[in-house]
């Protein structure tokens, strides 16, 4: 038998039962990737996270859904950020490898913040449905829907839906009948990212060129296995899909937003986005780290 040791930490969390939850195994050479999946759907949580070693980074990570490997993801990156300094001592400037490529992380005490794959210039293309149906989709009606919903791809391709207000937002509530109509992900997915600003994002600048930090409420919906509908508590690469949109929908920089998510299934979450005047994304929030164990194979 070995031993093989994790971590629970929650991400973009400000309580301690916060955040979105994140197992994160420390050492897991030894494993099959067969194994790994196992495990991710052991745990139950949206990702589980496996540490190896790496020859271009301060390690490499494999990240699982209780489905299927990600090539990128957003709290995976931070949490396991998180525990990689501490098994490392790398200090508070990290890499890591991912399918999707080297992410740089680092950390002012535990608030980490990383810069997606496609940090500058994600990718972007048009969603094949009328927006009747995808406010249909969502259970809203079309005037709910501020503008075209948009394939945004910073590390991962979401369908991001931008709405007129947080209300908005609270009230969408995905139809499960009518998700057979839902455009698939590359990777198969069938996701959604609704969002508002509290006030129309039409100038970040206070007049003196400073950046005023706008307040955004997301939620993000997915497919289950089983076939019904699921809510993420915090979503950091749709988080660094909402940069890719700004860059594509052509707002001024420097953006930063504060990113509240998680508020309707009670796992409220806090992430910080910023665009900056390079057209570089970044998201950032807090890790908690919760407990640790091991399990026996």
């Amino acid at each position: 038998m070995t031993h093989y040791r994790y971590r629970l930490v929650n991400v973009f969390a400000e309580t301690p039962l916060g955040g979105n939850p994140l197992c994160v195994f420390e050492d897991a050479r030894g494993l099959t990737g067969e194994q790994m999946l196992a495990l991710a759907r052991q745990f139950n949580l949206s990702e589980t996270t496996f540490i190896l070693p790496s020859e271009t980074a301060s390690a490499r990570v494999r990240v699982f859904t209780p489905g299927y490997e990600m090539r990128f993801a957003g709290h995976p990156t931070l949490g396991t950020a998180h525990v990689v300094r501490e098994l490392r001592q790398t200090g508070h400037q990290l890499t890591l490898e991912f399918l999707a490529g080297v992410v740089p992380v680092e950390a002012v005490g535990d608030v980490w913040r990383f810069n997606p794959p496609a940090s500058s210039h994600p990718p972007t293309r048009k969603v094949e449905l009328d927006r009747g149906t995808m406010a249909a989709l969502l259970g809203l009606q079309v005037e709910d829907l501020l503008g075209e919903p948009m394939w945004v791809d910073a590390g991962a391709d979401q369908i991001l839906i931008p709405l007129v207000s947080p209300d908005a937002v609270r009230r969408a509530t995905p139809n499960a009948s009518l998700m057979a109509h839902w455009p698939l992900s590359s990777l198969g997915r069938k996701t959604g990212y609704v969002f508002a600003f509290e006030s129309q994002p039409d100038d970040f600048s206070n007049g003196s060129g400073q950046v005023r930090s706008r307040p955004v409420l997301a939620r993000y919906f997915f497919t289950t296995q089983g076939g019904g509908v699921s809510e993420d508590p915090g979503t950091g690469s749709a988080c660094a899909n909402l940069g890719g949109w700004l860059l594509a929908t052509g707002h001024a920089l420097p953006v930063r937003c504060e990113v509240a998510q998680g508020e309707a299934i009670e796992r409220p979450c806090h992430l910080q986005l910023e665009v900056g005047p390079d057209r570089r994304i970044s998201v950032g929030g807090r890790v908690i780290e919760l407990g640790q164990g091991y399990i026996e194979l």
